[in-house]
């Protein structure tokens, strides 16, 4: 099990990953930190190990029955009076029976075993998806630093332009209103950056001030990454219908064990006193009893029941199974599709994020024959800020899509 986690591991940090070793290096002990210390992943595994003891459990017999009676009134025999009685009997199921009940435990076992491989790669998705929030946070602050700084560039040269009668204090006013409101977005994203920091420090089950350090840089790889689709039939949380179909075809085989008889071995001991004043053999001979006891259910309706059940819940898993399925190709489809629209959408905020740079040089060129106009440079600015933001935001999903992608496909 745990190969098989590994392996989704690094398949999955291989196929999000197109920045530097060092950095993907991060987000990889960020995951082996969660896998490593997760009250759910450990929740999962403890039932798993619950499941698994009652193997033990179940291999058992009945308990022994052991009797002791004394005769208040003693019966007389030929060879004296009965004083007490003791008695054992054992009693065996039929053949097959504990194996049966041994293989029901170890098919719930199994299904039990899929839950612990759906929580880590749960897990795994969460850290990732809580790591690009945040490489998307910051990598916003830093767009609004920058911004900020290239409003205190256009409020200096909006300063001059007073000075010398080519624009109004109004024009200086407004470009110091807009820096004031990057600082407010700037102050908020910390603040979520603080919240999703949280979000991911719980998700490794450390303390939530914990510092987490985020990647610079993310890009969109050039080629979509390998999947196979046809994987999906291999997916923890379909494997798991499986596995609980299994146990109930083990429970039924066990339903048919029990409704076989049980044999009873056992014996009597009664002590006899001897009559007095008498000499003859076998005076107070002890009776020494075998035994052999049948068990039969002749009242099945019991069995019967059982297997109409066990037949109804393995029609359920299949129809829950079916109903996974649908959900998982949904997810899928649309993980899919989201991930090509990001990559559309970052491909147009680029080109527009391009032509508002060329805008800012026309800008910047009016300024020095004296015709700059401060309104169009808060218009290119916010539309700039608008497609840096975008930008960051597509890139983030990508990766996000990405991560639901190979949740259900690796």
């Amino acid at each position: 099990m745990r190969n098989k986690i590994e392996i989704v591991k690094y398949i999955f940090l291989f196929s999000l990953f197109t920045f530097h070793f060092t950095s993907a290096q991060s987000l990889e002990t960020l995951i082996d930190e969660a896998l490593k210390n997760s009250p759910e992943v450990q929740k999962f595994e403890l039932q798993y190990s619950i499941v698994a003891e009652k193997v033990n459990e179940v291999n058992t017999i009945p308990n022994t029955e052991f009797g002791v009676g004394y005769f208040i009134s003693e019966p007389e025999t030929r060879t004296g009076a009965q004083r007490f009685k003791v008695s054992a009997k054992q009693m065996m199921p039929w053949f097959g029976s504990i194996t049966a009940r041994e293989n029901y435990v170890s098919a719930l076992a199994d299904a039990k075993y899929e839950e612990i491989a759906i929580a880590k790669r749960r897990l795994i998705a969460a850290v990732s998806q809580s790591y690009y929030n945040l490489y998307a946070n910051k990598a916003k602050q830093k767009v609004l630093v920058q911004n900020s700084k290239l409003l205190k560039t256009y409020e200096t040269m909006a300063l001059t332009s007073v000075e010398v009668g080519k624009a109004s204090a109004v024009d200086v006013l407004r470009l110091q209103m807009r820096q004031n409101e990057l600082e407010q977005l700037k102050a908020v994203l910390v603040q979520q950056f603080l919240a999703e920091q949280t979000t991911l420090n719980k998700l490794l089950n450390r303390t939530k001030d914990s510092v987490v350090d985020v990647i610079d840089e993310l890009t969109i790889p050039a080629e979509t990454t390998w999947m196979d689709t046809n994987s999906l039939s291999l997916h923890p949380e379909l494997i798991k219908y499986d596995k609980l179909y299994q146990s109930v075809e083990q429970s039924e085989l066990l339903n048919q064990k029990e409704r076989l008889p049980m044999m009873g071995f056992g014996m009597d001991y009664v002590h006899v006193d001897k009559r007095p004043n008498l000499e003859f053999a076998d005076n107070g001979k002890d009776i020494v009893m075998p035994m052999v006891s049948l068990s039969i259910p002749i009242f099945n309706k019991k069995y019967k029941s059982q297997t109409k059940q066990n037949e109804f819940q393995q029609q359920e898993i299949m129809a829950q199974k079916q109903l996974r399925i649908n959900k998982l190709e949904t997810v899928l489809d649309k993980a899919i599709k989201d991930r090509t629209a990001s990559r559309i959408s970052h491909e147009t905020q680029t080109k527009n994020l391009i032509q508002a740079k060329h805008a800012e040089e026309i800008l910047i060129k009016s300024y020095e024959t004296g015709t700059i106009d401060f309104n169009d440079v808060l218009d290119i600015q916010e539309l700039q800020l608008k497609f840096q933001m975008g930008q960051i935001e597509v890139l983030k999903n990508y990766y996000v899509q990405q991560s639901i992608i190979n949740y259900i496909t690796y």
